[in-house]
């Protein structure tokens, strides 16, 4: 810690937020704040529901409930600090909260990509080798997929990470974004970042990239086998995939773009950036809600539970 002192003089971070205007500002906080209750309620009945109801213990929905667990850390790691911060003129964070929040930020995030993988590959097996299924996806099989995504999660932050630690900040404190963004914080160090910045958009870039590909290479798969297989089945194998195609390309879309074009324009980053802290979290949930009969029936036998709980003396 010493050393870091010595090497940085910067002991917060300004942020400069959405907006300068008071009254967009209320806007925006009641805005945010509806949608991370409804990230938070959502993501939870999801989990809630695939623990408790006997009807939900599958392969699909152990990494769906797991699914909803990321974007609901994937959210909490910046969204309530950028809701508070709506209410306040001077919009600051400190050093350690602000490599914390980055820390955090690309670890569920570099988690939720592996575990879209694994989703895909327990569809893949479901749809492709159906008598195989139960025997392939396994208590084990599921277990390591799940800790492949945190050690996936783990490295891909802890590459970065490593290094922006270590970077001396003794200038420019001003970040223009309403949180800790990697690429912005680290131009603001005193020192040559050109290798880092390149590093963080390989990793970044890769990640994305490697995950995408196999997604799409899956679901070419897995389509071309419903197709030639058409059932009552296989449509409700093709209603269950079509939820995981739209929630993989709202995941991958941007972030290709991101990677694949240089934007100048901080309008489009903080687009972007509120697309992956609250808009994504909040429909991934839906998505899979409002498709899937089971976890619909599933959640209103939990509330229909609760509320007779309650309406009992």
């Amino acid at each position: 810690m010493d050393l870091l002192n010595n090497r940085s003089s910067v002991s917060e971070f300004v942020l400069v937020g959405l907006s300068t205007s008071q009254e967009t500002q209320i806007l925006f906080f009641a805005i945010f704040f509806l949608v991370y209750v409804a990230i938070i309620v959502g993501n939870l009945l999801i989990v809630i529901s695939v623990i408790v109801d006997n009807h939900l213990h599958s392969p699909m929905y152990f990494f769906l409930a797991n699914l909803s667990f990321f974007d609901l850390c994937l959210s909490s790691a910046a969204t309530p600090k950028v809701i508070s911060d709506f209410l306040r003129k001077h919009k600051t964070i400190s050093w350690w909260g602000c490599m914390t929040q980055m820390f955090f930020m690309h670890f569920f995030g570099g988690g939720e990509m592996s575990l879209l993988i694994a989703m895909a590959v327990d569809r893949y097996v479901a749809i492709c080798k159906p008598l195989h299924y139960k025997t392939i996806m396994s208590h084990r099989v599921l277990t390591g997929f799940l800790l492949l995504s945190w050690v996936i999660g783990l490295i891909h932050t802890t590459s970065q990470m490593v290094f922006t630690v270590g970077l001396p900040f003794c200038g420019p404190n001003v970040l223009d974004s309403f949180f800790c963004d990697l690429p912005l914080v680290i131009k603001l160090a005193c020192t040559d970042t050109y290798i880092l910045e390149l590093l963080v958009i390989v990793n970044s870039g890769l990640l994305s990239l490697i995950c995408f590909i196999l997604l799409l290479i899956s679901y070419i798969v897995m389509l071309v086998t419903i197709w030639k297989h058409s059932s009552s089945a296989s449509s409700k194998a093709l209603s269950t995939l079509s939820a995981h195609i739209t929630v993989v390309t709202l995941f991958f879309g941007p972030a290709i773009f991101i990677y694949a074009f240089s934007f100048n324009s901080y309008s489009v980053d903080k687009f972007l950036s509120v697309f992956y802290s609250i808009i994504t979290p909040l429909l991934n949930p839906i998505i899979y809600t409002l498709r899937n009969q089971e976890m619909k029936a599933a959640i209103k036998r939990l509330s229909n539970h609760h509320i007779g709980s309650w309406l009992t003396p």
